[in-house]
């Protein structure tokens, strides 16, 4: 028996491309959060119906977890790129600076998607927060295994400890979003970038 997602599908052509209403719905939850984000915002900024959400996407949940993967794979494909740096200094310069330019270089929303949501999330919506989070750990490991095999290969100090490099760095990264949504200037994220990388521990 077809469910009714499949029959509204089915039942005649879109008339919208799922893609380009995607990449409107992500701007919507960057720029206000999983639950700062209407359904009537998202549908007007999508250009299409309550139905045809449902239909094509889900839910708002479901709609969400897709932005999510679209923020994964086009605005922070530089952090899977960083990793392969032949330094663990290239590594973290690398992250550095797509940062910067994500947060200065486009007219994207400022700050961190994941970041907004996990905060702002509520009880009602822990399925996001649980999701965020796992994320977060899956790249938070991705960088600590390249610290650690930078300090193997002897490119780190050995009395540096890769997972608090990693959480350092990272912190650096979300308060260069936090700051750049608070009005920061590029020179003063510039800033921080070269603080962050003349304070980098070498041998």
């Amino acid at each position: 028996m077809k469910s009714a997602a499949e029959s509204a599908t089915r039942g005649r052509p879109r008339e919208f491309d799922p893609e380009e209403a995607l990449s409107a719905a992500l701007t919507v939850f960057w720029e206000k959060g999983y639950e700062g984000a209407s359904l009537a915002e998202l549908t007007e900024a999508m250009g299409i119906t309550k139905p045809s959400l449902y239909a094509c996407f889900g839910n708002k949940e479901a709609l969400f977890h897709k932005a999510l993967d679209l923020y994964e794979r086009d605005k922070l494909c530089y952090m899977r790129s960083a990793l392969q740096e032949p330094t663990a200094r290239g590594v973290a310069e690398r992250l550095l600076r797509g940062t910067l330019d994500m947060q200065t270089g486009s007219n994207d929303p400022r700050a961190c998607l994941g970041v907004m949501s996990m905060v702002a999330c509520t009880t009602q919506a822990e399925s996001i927060k649980a999701d965020v989070i796992a994320r977060r750990a899956s790249s938070d490991r991705a960088l600590i295994e390249r610290l650690e095999r930078a300090q193997e290969e002897g490119d780190l100090p050995d009395g540096v400890e890769p997972a608090a490099l990693a959480a350092y760095l990272m912190a650096v990264i979300q308060g260069m979003g936090v700051q750049a949504s608070g009005g920061a200037s590029r020179q003063q994220l510039e800033q921080l970038v070269h603080t962050t990388l003349t304070m980098w521990p070498t041998k």
